[in-house]
């Protein structure tokens, strides 16, 4: 089998029902971001030491999730032969449950904190701000086409589990936050 089409020299790219679209499409984009955080997350997995293995098996969970949420992204809703595979109520309540474990081990803040800290808490990090990124490309594609919002949500919560997992991976190595300098107490 091949892998490539030659669909994508025209800048093209068939989407999930067969339907072409061009590679700036808002659809094909969107799935585009979750397959970039995907693969981020990937390389973060390869981050992953004797101290911080507790994450190892949700990361590898996250990147099944996030490829669920990818095809339906790649799958628009007038589709009849397709349905969306993701539905948010355990895997959100999931990550739910894991910020909350995170953020109760950890010291508590009421400053905003600088991204960083080992190498497994930065790329946490910087898993955050793709997600975030991804979350405003499924936005976006949302206010032109129907979309499973159960996708949506999941993105939206699995920034937060970043930032709580970045910082208690910071914790198990016993590595301070740093707190941002100009930051007031905003968080209670």
């Amino acid at each position: 089998m091949k892998i490539y089409t030659k669909t994508g020299d025209k800048g093209q790219t068939r989407i999930i029902g067969k339907q072409i679209r061009y590679k700036s499409d808002p659809r094909v984009k969107a799935y585009g971001e979750i397959d970039e955080l995907n693969s981020w997350v990937g390389y973060t997995r390869s981050l992953i030491d004797q101290q911080t293995a507790v994450l190892a098996d949700e990361l590898e969970e996250i990147q099944q999730l996030l490829f669920d949420c990818g095809t339906d992204l790649a799958t628009p809703a007038e589709d009849e032969r397709h349905h969306f595979i993701f539905e948010k109520e355990q895997p959100t309540a999931w990550l739910e449950k894991k910020i909350d474990a995170y953020t109760s081990a950890v010291p508590a803040v009421k400053k905003f904190i600088l991204p960083g800290g080992t190498q497994l808490a930065s790329a946490l990090h910087y898993a955050r701000t793709i997600t975030r990124r991804a979350e405003r490309q499924i936005v976006s594609l949302k206010q032109q086409e129907a979309i499973n919002e159960d996708v949506l949500a999941f993105i939206n919560r699995l920034s937060d589990y970043f930032f709580a997992a970045a910082r208690y991976a910071n914790y198990l190595a016993k590595e301070n936050d740093v707190l941002y300098r100009n930051s007031k107490d905003i968080f209670r």
